[in-house]
């Protein structure tokens, strides 16, 4: 299997498979330029105590810079008196806009590695030595540092509580080194350091995020489909001014959670943001369907039962895909022209290429994907025989990060995939799909 492959490449980076971070865990740091992101909105003292903390940290400042990103304040940050270098850019004041501050701050920078901190979250002074340490290794790294509580109204400051849900999930994950599909949950972006080269391959934060909370969820989960590696650096502590959210007095503590769960559930598809059986545009599965081979009849019969398989779109690709829609006459969501663009295949967890005549069962989705994901295998593929047909299934965090890495990798989309996440072979039967080359009788 794959489990413990590290593949070094000549610019002094690795490529490890699947999301083993600890195989480079002793790793030499290469040098790489740091840009430290902070979104800011009148918040001038905690600014200033931030700063502070970044001139004092231990990697030094000649290779760090700090872009303060403005999100509308009255008047622009006062940044003077700091050895570390600090730029200021600004957006103008409508509304709250920390995604695009961010991603403000972001294009204004130069850094080969991103480190995201909030501008009341205050790292101590070995903060960046430890959050830059994997990104700089490994530019498929997403790491999260350790946000700890303090009043700083009190002098000395007063430790507060620790989020226990935090502390749980980075002790049930080992830090983020067995993560599951659920590991985005855990990645804060007060206390997030990834690579230049994965920020912008995915594009950033989504700057349709306009209220408080969810835009890290939703950057995380969509770093993860594109392969990325989630890592908890412990060492990397920053604290954060003020108690946990989940803490706060807040008596429209459900509506904004709420409010949050409907921002998230079109985009992040993994079951637990989706318990009500409703479908959106991006599914889980998004499923290639080949009309090659195909009768309207025996199309109509496939597809039908791929998607009542669950979280299912069917898009029908090939020559005549467009006419075989027409002909059907379908005025259901699920089954679609075209191919799927990008805003799918960045966001669901997995994809199936299906060519033949081919019936699915109703546990055969689930039997297909279930050995996928972190800690599994990246591609499923179904054997038939001798049969005219062939599905296989992939997680879309295994095809993204073994395209990425191809030409570094010198193999085929093929090879790297294996390489990096491994491949499994599944007998039809054993899945329940089965391949019905007879034509159909629908009629009733």
């Amino acid at each position: 299997m794959t489990a413990d492959r590290v593949f070094r490449c000549a610019d002094g980076t690795v490529v490890v498979a699947d999301n083993r971070w600890d195989l480079v865990a002793d790793d030499p740091t290469p040098v790489r330029s740091i840009s430290v992101v902070i979104p800011y909105y009148e918040q001038p003292a905690q600014l200033h105590r931030v700063l502070t903390a970044l001139d004092a940290q231990t990697i030094g400042t000649d290779r760090v810079e700090v872009i303060v990103a403005d999100d509308g304040s009255t008047h622009p940050p006062d940044v003077r008196g700091h050895t570390v270098d600090v730029t200021v850019v600004r957006q103008a004041d409508n509304g709250f806009r920390a995604a695009a501050a961010r991603n403000l701050g972001a294009r204004a920078s130069s850094g080969e590695v991103l480190c995201f901190l909030d501008a009341d979250t205050v790292p101590e002074p070995d903060y960046l030595e430890y959050a830059v340490r994997l990104p700089s290794v490994m530019p498929d790294a997403l790491v999260v540092g350790r946000r700890r509580h303090a009043d700083f109204t009190t002098d000395p400051p007063t430790e507060l509580t620790e989020p226990q849900w935090l502390i749980d999930a980075y002790g049930w994950t080992e830090n983020l080194l067995r993560p599951g599909w659920t590991g985005y949950r855990y990645v804060i972006s007060a206390v997030m350091t990834c690579s230049r080269v994965l920020f912008d391959e995915v594009g950033g934060f989504d700057e349709s995020f306009t209220r408080y909370g969810g835009e890290d969820w939703e950057l995380a989960n969509r770093m993860t489909m594109a392969g990325a590696v989630l890592a908890h650096e412990p060492r990397a502590v920053a604290w954060h001014d003020g108690p946990d959210w989940a803490e706060r007095d807040t008596a429209r503590r459900t509506d904004a959670k709420n409010g949050e769960a409907l921002s998230l559930m079109p985009v992040i598809t993994e079951p637990a943001a989706r318990t009500a059986g409703l479908h959106h545009e991006v599914p889980d599965v998004a499923a290639r369907v080949s009309t090659e081979g195909h009768s309207p009849a025996s199309l109509y019969r496939t597809i039908a039962s791929i998607v009542r398989a669950g979280d299912v779109a069917v898009w029908l690709v090939g020559e005549d895909g467009e006419s075989m829609h027409d002909v059907l006459a379908l005025q259901d969501s699920r089954i679609r022209r075209g191919v799927p663009g990008r805003h799918v295949l960045d966001r669901c967890r997995f994809v199936a290429d299906v060519t033949g005549r081919v019936v699915f069962g109703d546990t055969t989705l689930d039997a297909v994907t279930s050995p996928l994901g972190p800690g599994g295998a990246g591609v499923v593929d179904v054997a038939f025989g001798d049969a005219p047909a062939a599905v296989r299934v992939s997680t879309t965090r295994a095809l993204r990060r073994a395209q990425r890495h191809l030409a570094r990798l010198e193999m085929t989309q093929d090879e790297a995939t294996a390489a990096l996440f491994g491949r499994l072979t599944v007998a039809a039967h054993d899945v329940d799909v089965a391949v019905v080359p007879e034509e159909p009788w629908l009629s009733w």
